[in-house]
């Protein structure tokens, strides 16, 4: 599969970057400008004949009809016979959508306008707190979404519980008031572990300050007898199909607490930039198409020069979550061992995803980045303008300091540059010495993906961009993105380990080290 790339990776290994912009219109050829965005990878060890190997590619996996079968709702997640639909929770103006033979679409948009009746309610009303209790996918999209729209909170405060750790919702709830405090329940099955625990401890806090839980629990699940059970009526439960994967899932009722602090409006919106980012995907041509040429630099990292990992830098504080976020929806989706039909995989699967926010990461991990002896790709994202227009000193601070990082990844600095540095404080061998100390090798590859401003349609528009990504890469590794069982087995053995670990089960049949390890925790308990 990736021969023909590896062969071009090869050639352009002692390739300079910065050479390469002795062709003046390279810029501009090496980017795609669609949706109010730029995404620049002209900074990338790529020429035109290494592009055209990966292009190829797009062909050769039939990227087109893989696509084609996901919008239309056939069961491309094959190992669970599943649709892959979560482009239909944001297909507003779109026609219908058949699973099995039936419009999924009128169920879609009723579930929608219910949580907006639910949103509006709440946010008319005396709560000043909403607690969303999931994990996973469940807590991942909405907290890094709700954190990215600071700017357009005017609804209650939002607040999110994820860990079983007991110091999660015990931080959380020292700071809210039982009697004006609602929780979101997070979770398809209503049986996931650590959000079933920590919604019955929220349900205990409750008790104890002498609050009745009538009316302060919604469910956001499919097991409506469960949240029954539990003592949340049918109309406070939202269901989701399962087409709609748990990574995949901030566009529907997992996106309630969203909606709750931006207001059903601004939800919709980041609906509408999401589906604006579907219709491109459908039509663009791959050389002008955002999601397929972000996928392809990611395999000519990846598949093609063998870099395992891949920093995901935005130049946003209110993005903080979103290298987490996208960490989950690249390695949970991309993160297999095996084709479609079970083979092991003969080539690397996805990256190793991680990253922070700009500047803070420049004075932490940018110094292996420079100087380090692993190359690490870099994904760049600023936004033209910022919110604070009386602060305007900083986003341009903030803009020049992403520009410089991917220029000085490029650029680097030679031996004679950083002599010339230093010359005036040293000499001899130590001015040699202390001068390799300042070397950067430069040639290290990125991205940049700029945007006017980081607002409901274009985050909408950048998750959508970022799960097309996902998509395509897995189609051209052929692989199912869209299944996860590499969770399950730790899940199982949590389960069995509870009751040695509480001490209601005696301690047999496991590994020496796994033994000792709960001898020492009973023993300390």
């Amino acid at each position: 599969m990736f021969d023909k790339v590896k062969v071009e990776a090869a050639r352009l290994a002692q390739q300079r970057i910065e050479a390469l912009f002795d062709d003046s219109g390279r810029a501009a050829d090496f980017s795609v400008s669609a949706l109010g965005m730029l995404f620049d990878y002209s900074k990338t060890q790529m020429d035109a004949a290494a592009r055209q190997a990966l292009l190829d590619l797009v062909d050769r996996a039939d990227v087109a009809g893989r696509r084609a079968a996901m919008f239309a709702g056939e069961k491309i997640n094959e190992t669970e016979g599943r649709a892959v639909l979560h482009t239909a929770l944001r297909n507003l103006d779109g026609g219908p959508i058949h699973v099995d033979g039936a419009d999924v679409m009128p169920e879609v948009l009723a579930t929608l306008g219910r949580m907006e009746e639910v949103a509006q309610t709440l946010r008319g009303s005396d709560v000043r707190d909403v607690v969303n209790i999931g994990i996973g996918g469940s807590d991942l999209g909405p907290v890094m979404a709700t954190l990215a729209l600071a700017p357009y909170h005017d609804g209650p405060r939002t607040h999110f519980v994820s860990n079983v750790d007991g110091a999660d919702i015990a931080d959380t709830l020292k700071h809210c008031d039982p009697s004006k405090t609602v929780f979101i329940v997070a979770s398809k099955t209503f049986t996931t572990i650590e959000t079933m625990t920590n919604a019955r401890t929220a349900k205990a806090w409750l008790e104890r300050a002498g609050v009745s839980d009538a009316g302060k629990f919604i469910a956001l699940s499919t097991n409506k007898a469960a949240a029954a059970d539990f003592g949340i009526p049918a109309e406070r439960v939202f269901g989701f199909e399962d087409w709609v994967g748990g990574r995949y899932s901030v566009w529907g009722p997992i996106g309630l607490s969203l909606m709750i602090a931006v207001g059903p409006d601004n939800f919709r919106a980041f609906l509408r930039g999401a589906q604006a980012m579907d219709q491109h995907f459908q039509q663009a041509a791959p050389l002008e198409n955002l999601p397929v040429m972000l996928a392809l630099v990611g395999i000519w990292h990846n598949q093609g020069q063998g870099h395992a990992t891949r920093a995901v830098l935005p130049y946003d504080n209110r993005l903080m979550r979103l290298p987490a976020y996208l960490q989950q929806l690249e390695m949970e989706s991309n993160g297999k061992g095996v084709s479609m039909d079970g083979a092991d995989l003969p080539f690397e699967s996805g990256p190793i995803v991680w990253g922070e926010p700009g500047t803070n990461g420049q004075h932490a991990f940018y110094q292996l980045i420079h100087q380090g002896t692993r190359i690490v790709p870099c994904e760049f994202m600023v936004a033209a303008q910022g919110h604070e227009a009386d602060l305007r000193h900083h986003h341009e601070l903030l803009v020049a300091n992403c520009l410089a990082q991917s220029e000085a990844l490029m650029r680097g600095r030679s031996l004679d540059e950083a002599r010339a540095k230093v010359a005036d404080k040293f000499d001899g061998a130590e001015l040699e010495r202390q001068a390799r100390h300042r070397v950067f090798s430069g040639n290290r590859p990125s991205t940049t993906l700029i945007y006017d401003k980081l607002d409901p349609e274009t985050l909408g528009k950048i998750v959508a961009l970022y799960e097309h990504r996902v998509f395509v890469e897995g189609v051209i590794l052929g692989i199912n993105s869209y299944d996860q069982w590499g969770v399950e087995l730790g899940k199982e053995l949590a389960t069995a380990l509870g009751p040695l670990v509480s001490g209601d089960a005696p301690i047999e049949g496991k590994d020496g080290s796994t033994s000792q390890l709960l001898s020492f925790v009973r023993a300390r308990a």
